[in-house]
């Protein structure tokens, strides 16, 4: 399952269109979550909010990581049981209940 910000970042590829994208996922048996419900939104609320506080903070200014990250992983923490990504140590910090691969 991936959540619909995976969706749309997935058919925004320069090399992709969304029925492409449709295909391939129902190739390989992948859902799209659609309604990711209201805890997903209240986790990213949350986990974005502490963020954001820590950046400020640590003198790092305003926060540079998109909403989009904390919804992502919002979802594959609660609707899913595990995380695909190139970078691991950025959700780590910010989700470390979430198995990261």
């Amino acid at each position: 399952m991936v959540s619909a910000p995976v969706f749309v970042e997935l058919a925004a590829m320069p090399t992709i269109n969304v029925q492409r994208v449709e295909k391939l996922l129902g190739e390989m048996y992948i859902a799209v979550d659609f309604d990711l419900g209201e805890d997903v939104w209240r986790l990213a609320a949350t986990s974005f909010a502490t963020y954001a506080i820590r950046r400020r903070r640590s003198g790092g200014g305003s926060p540079k990581r998109l909403l989009a990250d904390f919804t992502i992983a919002a979802h594959a923490l609660l609707k899913a049981d595990r995380l695909m990504t190139r970078d691991t140590d950025r959700y780590a910090q910010d989700f470390p209940n979430l198995r990261l691969i």
